[in-house]
């Protein structure tokens, strides 16, 4: 068949959320070699074929043809030489490579000198060399042996001794638990769904560690307790109460039992004990895997946050463990879609300034499950995804966005909210630190570590993670990188539209910290209606929070309040936010951007824009801006910018820990150690009616029984169809008040706001007439 007379190709316009088209010359070209992402056809059997070149009319002899690729997301196995390079696909024959649909529209990239070279072993090359003795995961027979002797002549070997006594030991004694009675008339509770998930987490521990205690010391009666676990959880249903579909998060941790189970005590089980588990293991192992590849369709809708977290945190172990020579495809496709997922895809969630569109704890729980797939596929097949972009530079998010002293000055869903950031917070930034040898990450952990002792069993620390055994692994697997003191200033996470703010981060006593969002990914997953927010804390205490409780996904307090703008340190207009429900593809034009952050001399700017995000629910919106000036690592200066076409009211919104004391335009608010004060300096619509709230409104009060209680300080403005409103907020410490002088000058064509402290440093913020604009 000649090519002109080839079916043509599908080509659909890539949408909001589905994956996009990749690369493409309007974004740079991060890694060496580009990944390429493009959206698959209709036919899920369907392979294809993909050609580059420097010559756009890809002359034979100059052009590189990969063939077949089975997916339509591809890392080659190979860098490209410097140059501007041009690429299209086509469908191709499964055999021999060659198109059988037109080749698609002709993308554009380039590659530069000093690109990051990140290329990913072939399908036929990369399992190669891979052994099939068991255990695999963590470590291999090769190492195991030398470690054993270690331990033997050093029982603190790498903390042996401590993930002995106090991860190992104590399931000797525990009864084996049987299988899970499910929710009370198959209704979810989230007293049932967080019990039985800490009680499959346990469940997971000690099946793993007595498996990996009876190896490692020889102990045959641990080994036969560690059996007696696995094969209670090959008995029970695979696809009943702890099935994916009944609740995924209980299915991940049977099937990682079972996958560590499985793996380590291969050699302790007889035939038919093998059978069984297998049975098992690879019965769930397809339920998840088929969710994410065939349901979920994460190559196509990559925004699926429990799917893509599946990958990680299950699939890949469970593969690693199954692998055989014994296997159908079935098991090494699963496998081999997972690598060349996290190499290509990973993360949907941000780009290669290391940002996690779904805020700090969640990037939290993204991190450590990579680490531990990143590990597992380091240790097993020699793949390294730790020289990525994003994996290098992706502990900066937490660094710039979620300080080791705050409590409540981030974004989006967090189970910690009210505590510091969770100690896996910590060991992540370890492992980062291990990874690139930056100082600043081990720093955050030092500090992390320090002031943050005694939460391991706290259900967002033990019902996810046993430290003990995180320590050991890390110890066996890579340095500890020397602390040194981190940079303050300004990161903006452009990806993601974040923008993180630190001065003095290293001294608590002077630590100014304030997070900023307008974020292109709206308020899907776990992102709220925040677009324009900020959060501020200073001087060791959080000021301007993020209010509410994390209790549980779906409860009255989440979807009312705590994902909704009225929540956040942001506008409403006529009484609307922005929206927050669970339509994704509304959610995903409920969008923001960054439009400039910028490092001054004497102050640091932040422009963002979320006028989408307003339109959502507000269509008469025609602009809503907010700028931020961070002035001498002093004061903040707050520059609010509606248009309408109709007349809104604007209600000006600020949470904190505690009530206000309110004045006719002014609010001061007084923690445990320090303080803030705010004065409206400009409002064109005219002064404000101040005041304030205690509590959660339209929040069943179960669902905080127990919990503080936070204010919402609300400035209202009166309708206009235009407003222009600055607001000034100074921190300070208790024993060190503060005072910053402000006055207008509007006697030309722009009113002119001069701010000025005690030692005379003046600051002018320029604002626009409406006759001058």
């Amino acid at each position: 068949m000649s090519a002109t007379s080839l079916p043509m190709l599908d080509e659909p316009k890539a949408g909001r959320l589905t994956i996009q088209y990749a690369p493409e010359a309007a974004t740079p070209t991060v890694e060496n070699p580009p990944r390429f992402t493009w959206l698959p056809v209709i036919e899920d059997d369907a392979t294809y074929a993909l050609r580059a070149s420097k010559d756009p009319t890809f002359p034979a002899k100059k052009t590189q043809i990969f063939a077949p690729i089975p997916l339509n997301f591809f890392t080659p196995d190979m860098t490209f030489e410097a140059g501007d390079y041009h690429w299209s696909y086509a469908v191709c024959d499964p055999h021999s490579g060659a198109p059988i649909t037109t080749w698609s529209s002709t993308r554009q990239f380039s590659i530069d000198d000093d690109l990051p070279k990140t290329p990913l072993p072939s399908r036929e090359a990369r399992l190669k060399n891979a052994t099939q003795d068991h255990p695999r995961l963590w470590m291999t027979n090769d190492r195991l042996d030398d470690f054993c002797k270690a331990v033997k002549a050093d029982p603190d070997h790498c903390t042996w001794s401590t993930f002995y006594k106090k991860s190992v030991l104590p399931w000797m004694d525990r009864d084996v638990m049987s299988e899970p009675a499910g929710y009370p008339d198959n209704k979810r509770v989230a007293a049932v769904w967080r019990q039985t998930y800490i009680d499959l987490q346990e469940a997971w521990y000690a099946i793993r560690h007595l498996a990996i205690g009876g190896r490692v010391t020889a102990d045959a009666a641990m080994t036969g307790r560690a059996k007696e676990w696995l094969l209670e959880l090959a008995s029970w249903d695979p696809m009943g109460i702890t099935s994916r579909s009944y609740t995924d998060e209980w299915a991940y941790r049977v099937c990682n039992a079972m996958a560590w189970g499985y793996d380590w005590l291969y050699n302790d089980l007889t035939a038919d004990e093998r059978i069984t588990v297998h049975t098992a293991l690879l019965a769930r192992t397809r339920d998840i895997a088929e969710h994410a590849i065939i349901n979920a369709k994460i190559h196509l809708f990559p925004y699926d946050s429990h799917a893509v977290r599946s990958v990680s945190l299950t699939i890949v172990p469970a593969c690693i463990a199954l692998l055989g020579d014994d296997e159908d495809d079935e098991v090494r496709d699963w496998l081999n879609y997972c690598i060349e997922f996290l190499a290509t895809v990973y993360s949907p969630w941000g780009d290669s300034d290391g940002g996690w569109a779904e805020g700090a704890q969640y990037w939290m729980m993204g991190m450590a499950y990579l680490i531990d797939s990143a590990n597992r596929l380091k240790s097993y097949t020699g793949i390294d995804l730790y020289q990525r972009p994003f994996l290098q530079n992706t502990a900066d998010f937490p660094l710039f966005c979620n300080p080791p002293d705050t409590k409540r000055a981030s974004m989006g869903d967090d189970s910690a909210l009210g505590d510091l950031p969770a100690i896996k917070t910590a060991l992540n930034m370890r492992q980062f630190a291990g990874v690139t040898g930056k100082g600043e990450y081990q720093w955050y952990c030092d500090e992390n570590l320090r002031t943050n002792p005694g939460t391991e069993m706290a259900f967002y620390n033990w019902g996810w993670w046993d430290t003990n055994f995180d320590e050991l692994v890390f110890q066996t697997d890579f340095p500890v990188v020397e602390a040194t003191p981190p940079q303050g200033g300004l990161r903006h996470f452009k990806g993601i539209g974040w923008v993180g703010v630190q001065h003095a981060m290293d001294d608590p006593d002077n630590h100014v910290h304030l997070v900023f969002k307008s974020s292109p990914f709206g308020s899907i997953s776990h992102s709220h209606g925040d677009q324009n927010a900020f959060c501020m804390s200073a001087y060791g205490e959080d000021l301007a929070i993020q209010s509410g409780h994390y209790v549980a996904f779906n409860s009255s307090m989440h979807r009312n309040w705590r994902r909704q703008t009225r929540s956040k340190n942001a506008i409403l207009i006529n009484g609307k936010g922005q929206y927050a429900e669970k339509d994704k593809s509304k959610a995903m034009t409920a969008t923001g951007k960054i439009i400039a952050a910028e490092q001054h001399g004497d102050h640091i700017f932040i422009h963002g824009d979320a006028t989408p995000a307003y339109q959502s629910l507000s269509p008469e919106v025609t602009r809503a801006e907010r700028k931020i000036y961070f002035v001498r690592n002093n004061y903040f200066v707050i520059v609010d910018e509606v248009d309408a076409q109709t007349p809104v009211t604007i209600d000006w919104l600020l949470h904190a820990n505690q009530p206000f004391d309110l004045g006719k335009t002014s609010f001061r608010n007084t923690g445990e150690r320090a303080g803030f004060y705010g004065q409206v300096v400009w409002s064109e619509a005219g002064k404000p009616e101040m005041m304030q709230n205690t509590g959660f409104p339209d929040v069943d009060p179960v669902d905080y029984d127990g919990l503080p209680v936070s204010t919402c300080l609300t400035a209202r403005y009166p309708s206009a169809t235009r407003h222009r409103i600055a607001t000034l907020l100074v921190p300070y410490k208790l024993d060190a008040p503060k005072r910053i002088f402000n006055f207008l000058d509007d006697q030309g064509y722009d009113a002119d706001l001069y701010f000025t402290d005690v030692d005379e440093n003046t600051f002018r913020v320029v604002m626009k007439k409406l006759a001058n604009t």
